[in-house]
């Protein structure tokens, strides 16, 4: 675990473990998912792995991106505090009744303006996520597992971010790189995460393949994964995602940095 603060980036991301990450963009410090929680057993998930920093050395926040807040790998208890203690978290409808403020709902393709301390904005869109596969049951509001959302951040002299989520569908990315045809780096939740009583056991996240098949589809020309350690139902490491882009002769792409370390989310 680091023992510093994470000191102010210009443009930058880092992966915190799980799914957790601080992105530093247009002024603004942003955390997506976030989970402090030291390792141990979460109902039916158990954590092997703690974050290499805690809420103090990330210090104040101007936003907590949250794709959903029903599992506790993606918002544990720690998380969950230090969410409600941001100005605001953007989240889905469904997420957002729960957590109660500051949280505002999102649906997709809905977006949310935030003003930057250089006078610009910074533009959230929602953007659809499945999390699971894409035949499996739907509930009445046409989710499969459970609301989740991801997010694309845009604005002025910034590099366009999307923020996955616990996506597991290449049809949702095909669908976000028609409507946003300009991603410039991608922050993609993978692990291929499975539970044995859930669609017969089948990723409810994206494997290492359908990481690189994203970025493909993306055309994004950064890649940072997250999502992949610190939980023991992730069936899929970094190795996984180091050969699935090998293979698929996509490496350049994937920044896969030691937790804590940024890697610059701008073209080249």
């Amino acid at each position: 675990m680091t023992t510093n603060p994470l000191t102010r980036q210009e443009c930058a991301a880092t992966v915190l473990g799980g799914p957790t990450v601080v992105i530093d963009l247009g002024g603004l410090r942003i955390v997506s998912d976030p989970t402090f929680d030291p390792p141990g057993p979460h109902g039916y998930l158990t954590k092997t792995v703690g974050p290499v920093a805690t809420e103090e050395q990330v210090g104040a926040v101007d936003l907590v991106l949250v794709s959903h807040e029903a599992h506790p790998d993606n918002l544990d208890d720690r998380g969950r505090a230090f969410a409600l203690s941001a100005p605001l978290v953007l989240t889905g409808p469904r997420s957002a009744e729960k957590l109660g403020s500051p949280a505002v709902g999102l649906a997709p393709w809905t977006t949310h303006s935030l003003s930057r301390p250089d006078g610009g904005e910074l533009a959230v869109l929602a953007v659809p996520a499945v999390h699971g596969p894409e035949d499996g049951e739907r509930d009445a509001d046409g989710n499969v597992n459970c609301e989740v959302i991801g997010f694309v951040l845009s604005g002025q002299d910034l590099p366009t971010v999307y923020i996955s989520g616990d996506n597991a569908s290449i049809r949702a990315v095909a669908e976000i790189s028609r409507r946003v045809p300009a991603v410039d780096a991608a922050v993609l939740h993978a692990g291929a995460a499975r539970v044995a009583a859930k669609f017969d056991g089948r990723p409810l996240s994206l494997d290492g393949r359908r990481v690189a098949a994203a970025a493909a589809v993306l055309g994004a020309d950064v890649v940072v994964p997250a999502h992949y350690d610190g939980w023991a139902h992730f069936s899929e490491g970094r190795d996984d995602l180091e050969l699935a882009f090998h293979e698929a002769g996509l490496s350049p792409l994937l920044a896969v940095a030691e937790h804590g370390s940024w890697t610059s989310l701008r073209r080249g």
